[in-house]
């Protein structure tokens, strides 16, 4: 039951850009993290670029993914690896243009902390 958050700043982006982006993080969270892809949501937002900075100076265009799965799903290799092809996913949909301040965080959270349809992830787990 993962979420993921994907913000950008900027002059806006393409429709095509944003299915690209919803298709391509959901495909990392399954082909990487083991997540089920049924079950996998992605937001795709923009937000204002006066209101981003990197080192306390406006950017042009940026972008941020957060990427929220329960903790202890995923070891260091997988977590690292979703954070490159992210990465590369970003740059080839959003372009060069970002800043090396591009970040991409996996937030991992208790089992018992979040769920979904009303259910937490640790009740799931001893439900089986």
């Amino acid at each position: 039951m993962p979420f993921v958050n994907v913000r950008i700043a900027g002059s806006g982006i393409a429709a095509d850009q944003v299915d690209r982006l919803h298709s391509g993080v959901t495909a990392l969270m399954a082909d990487i993290l083991g997540k089920n892809r049924d079950l996998t949501a992605v937001l795709v937002e923009e937000v204002p670029a006066t209101g981003w900075q990197v080192g306390g100076r406006p950017v042009a265009f940026a972008a941020h993914v957060q990427a929220a799965i329960t903790a202890g799903t995923n070891d260091a290799e997988e977590k690292a690896r979703f954070i490159a092809e992210a990465n590369a996913l970003l740059h080839r949909v959003l372009g060069d243009a970002l800043p090396l301040a591009t970040y991409v965080v996996v937030q991992e959270i208790a089992a018992d902390a979040w769920g979904y349809d009303g259910r937490t992830q640790a009740h799931r787990r001893l439900a089986r």
